[in-house]
C-alpha cells in the first residue's frame, strides 16, 4: 500500500485532500483509480489514516476516511544523529538510511576536519535538500513522523544541543586512548532501555580533532569504540544506529 504525507489542515473529518507534487504521482505515475485504498499521515501525530480515493481533480485527490490506525511504528527513544559534514552527496545517502533505521532528528554539524564549509546560503539550500529527501524516505518506510534536519551547527553548539537526549554516544577512533573497548561499548548499549533519548555523534573523513574529542567528554559525552577498523563517515553512522534499532525496537 502507498503512503502519502499532508498537512493536518487536509484531513477534515472523514474527508482528506492530497495535493501539491503527490497529484501526479497518484495519477500519472502510479495510475490510481477511485476506490482503491491509500494510507495518508501527518507526519506530526504518529497516526495513520487508511482512506479510499473519491475522486482525482486536477490540483488535488480527494479521499474517503476508512478508519484510523494508532499503533506506534516509531521507535519509543529519541534518537538524535549529529553528524560530521562529509563531503559530496554522502549526507543524501546518510539521511535516507538513518530516516529508514529509526532517527529522530539529524544535525549537520561543521566540525573542524570537514573538507566541506557551508556559507549560510548554502547551509539553507542544502538542508532544504536533505529534508526532502527524509520526507521521502519517511514515506517509502512508512515511518509516522518525518524527522527533521535542522541547520547546521558549530560543533560547541551540536554538544550544547545534545543535551536533551540522556545519553550521549561519541564513536572515536582514538576512543581506546580514553580507556574504551568493545566490552565497555557492549555494556553501554546493553543498559540503554527503551524511551530513553539517545544523542550519536559521528566525525567527518577526517573525524574529530583532539580539542573536540576532549570538549565532548568534558561536557558528559561518552566515548565508545566501534572495533578495530577504521569506518567511513558514512558507514559508521548507519553502523550505530543499526545496533540501537536491533536494540531498542519493541
Amino acid at each position: 500500500m502507498y503512503q502519502f504525507f499532508a498537512e493536518p489542515s487536509q484531513i477534515q473529518g472523514d474527508r482528506i485532500l492530497i495535493t501539491g507534487k503527490d497529484v501526479n504521482h497518484i495519477k500519472n505515475v502510479l495510475r490510481m483509480k477511485p476506490g482503491e485504498e491509500i494510507s495518508v499521515r501527518t507526519g506530526c501525530d504518529g497516526r495513520e489514516y487508511r482512506c479510499g480515493i473519491e475522486e482525482l481533480k486536477e490540483d488535488e485527490i480527494v479521499c474517503q476516511l476508512r478508519f484510523i490506525k494508532e499503533e506506534g511504528l516509531e521507535l519509543l527513544s529519541k534518537i538524535y544523529l549529529f553528524q560530521g559534514l562529509p563531503k559530496g552527496d554522502k549526507m543524501e545517502l546518510i539521511v535516507q538510511k538513518a530516516v529508514e533505521l529509526g532517527v529522530y532528528e539529524i544535525i549537520p554539524v561543521a566540525s573542524r576536519r570537514a573538507v566541506v564549509k557551508l556559507d549560510e546560503k548554502k547551509a539553507k539550500t542544502r538542508v532544504a535538500r536533505w529534508q526532502g529527501i527524509a520526507q521521502a524516505a519517511a514515506q517509502q518506510s512508512r515511518r509516522g513522523i518525518i524527522p527533521q534536519v535542522r541547520e547546521v551547527m558549530s560543533f560547541t553548539r551540536a554538544v550544547e544541543y545534545s543535551a536533551r537526549a540522556g545519553v550521549r554516544l561519541f564513536p572515536y577512533e582514538l576512543a581506546g586512548e580514553k580507556g574504551a573497548d568493545m566490552a565497555g561499548t557492549r555494556e553501554i548499549i546493553s543498559a540503554l532501555k527503551p524511551g530513553e533519548d539517545l544523542a550519536v555523534f559521528i566525525g567527518p573523513e577526517g573525524g574529530f580533532d583532539a580539542a573536540e574529542a576532549s570538549l565532548a567528554v568534558e561536557d558528559g559525552l561518552i566515548p565508545i569504540t566501534l572495533g578495530r577498523r577504521i569506518l567511513r563517515t558514512e558507514t559508521a553512522g548507519l553502523a550505530v544506529l543499526s545496533i540501537l534499532m536491533y536494540h531498542l525496537e519493541q
